[in-house]
């Protein structure tokens, strides 16, 4: 891994926590860390699978007020990096050994940069107290505030990708021989990470309220999936056989299935009755559906 890929992961790693915390750009989602370390690291493909892994994995994954939540961004940094350089290394075994595990690590180091905060806080609170406030010390120190929260991740990303590698190579060859039943296991772990996001999401979303939008998403993706998948093996076997067949059969466009989603999403919003009174009766039949234990669980359009 050359020096300047070192720094420029650093450096995302340290900024991508700023964004989150004020702009939240797509770039700080693991999605993004896995485009940008992709393009780092010289191999798009395994970071936009990586990345697109990590963020179905913590789809039904939030957090409310000041809690913290497991990092997919930093563990997608590190998983990339690792599995473009590190020889035996697949993408699936990055996730599940990996970024998994760094995501859960940074939640230590989250909080830890939370009380590092209470020290300029408290800096502030001093200048506000005395009789004539030095306003730009205090905006100094408001801004100071973003200091524990960015090395708070650029650090552990140095760290891990200047000194790690000797580490991570030495598991991976472990992980590909004597281990391999292991290696094995945390690849099929690795690919079935997003399956457990899906479950997570669809565990506080009001399926049983919408079951009808959920089937319906389904058998469409599913149809159009046989019907794409048909057309291109007809037209690779066409191609085969007459050399002077060049049209091109793309697969399933999945904009398509997401542009049928946001079409459904606004038709089902202007069905939303807005009057007060119709609100009241709508929160009314809320509050009963919420009282009924099958119900349970479900986060309703009422509470979001």
């Amino acid at each position: 891994m050359a020096w300047w890929q070192i720094l420029l992961l650093t450096l995302y790693a340290g900024l991508e926590i700023l964004d989150e915390l004020q702009v939240y750009s797509a770039l700080n989602t693991p999605v993004g860390a896995g485009l940008i370390a992709g393009i780092i690291m010289g191999d798009l493909p395994t970071g936009l699978f990586i990345g697109a892994s990590m963020q179905l994995t913590v789809l039904g994954i939030g957090t409310f007020g000041g809690a913290s939540k497991i990092d997919a961004t930093t563990g997608t940094v590190l998983a990339t990096a690792f599995s473009t350089t590190v020889k035996g290394m697949s993408p699936q075994t990055a996730i599940s050994s990996i970024a998994v595990p760094v995501a859960a690590i940074m939640i230590e180091l989250d909080i830890l940069a939370r009380f590092a905060n209470t020290y300029f806080s408290h800096r502030i609170d001093h200048l506000i107290d005395q009789d004539k406030i030095n306003y730009k010390a205090v905006e100094r120190n408001v801004l100071y505030g973003a200091i524990p929260w960015s090395l708070s991740r650029a650090v552990p990303v140095f760290i891990a990708l200047a000194f790690g590698r000797g580490l991570v190579q030495t598991i991976a060859n472990a992980l590909n021989g004597d281990l391999l039943w292991l290696g094995n296991g945390l690849a099929v772990a690795g690919a079935t990470l997003p399956a457990v996001g899906f479950a997570v999401l669809l565990r506080y979303l009001p399926v049983k309220k919408h079951a009808a939008y959920l089937i319906l998403g389904f058998t469409v993706t599913t149809l159009f999936s046989v019907l794409f998948s048909s057309i291109q093996a007809l037209g690779t076997g066409l191609s085969q056989v007459n050399k002077g067949f060049t049209s091109i059969f793309n697969g399933l466009p999945m904009l398509a299935i997401a542009m049928l989603g946001l079409a459904l999403a606004i038709l089902h919003y202007k069905s939303i009755p807005l009057t007060k009174g119709a609100a009241q009766t709508t929160e009314n039949q809320s509050n009963n559906a919420n009282s009924d234990s099958d119900d349970e669980g479900e986060i309703t359009d009422d509470e979001l």
